[in-house]
């Protein structure tokens, strides 16, 4: 297989796009966690410390994603420019590297959404606590 300088190209809107959506998930989780530590210092619910343990993780994941997927779109312009400087058995191997980072930041991703549902789990225990004390005090 050729590899011509369209080839890795056409990895750039999808690896921009991740690049976004990863970005509005860090903003997201770094609100939530302003937002649950005041609620904890409010509180002291003990929901509230593992969900922001949760999160922790979740922060984490999300840096690796984002690593993984600058990465890749890194190794894919190097590899058009190998592919422009006429090293097509490199430009070859470093495509195939640039798409191993990309496979491997959307499983970091699909951990990641699956440790947000685990957090999504914690928030209903708590309403379903909140929900039987309520019912105890009637």
């Amino acid at each position: 297989m050729e590899l011509t300088l369209t080839t890795p190209a056409l990895l750039f809107p999808a690896i921009s796009l991740l690049l976004l959506a990863y970005t509005n998930r860090f903003l997201a989780l770094s609100s939530l966690i302003r937002n649950l530590k005041n609620q904890y210092v409010q509180s002291m619910n003990k929901h509230l410390l593992a969900q922001i343990k949760s999160i922790r993780r979740r922060i984490i994941q999300v840096r690796n994603m984002q690593a993984c997927a600058i990465l890749s779109f890194f190794i894919c312009v190097l590899s058009m420019w190998l592919i422009y400087n006429e090293q097509q058995v490199i430009a070859g191997y470093t495509f195939g590297a640039s798409l191993l980072l990309l496979m491997l930041s959307l499983f970091i991703s699909f951990r990641e959404i699956q440790i947000s549902v685990h957090a999504l789990e914690i928030e209903l225990e708590d309403l379903e606590d909140f929900m039987k004390e309520q019912s105890a005090e009637r």
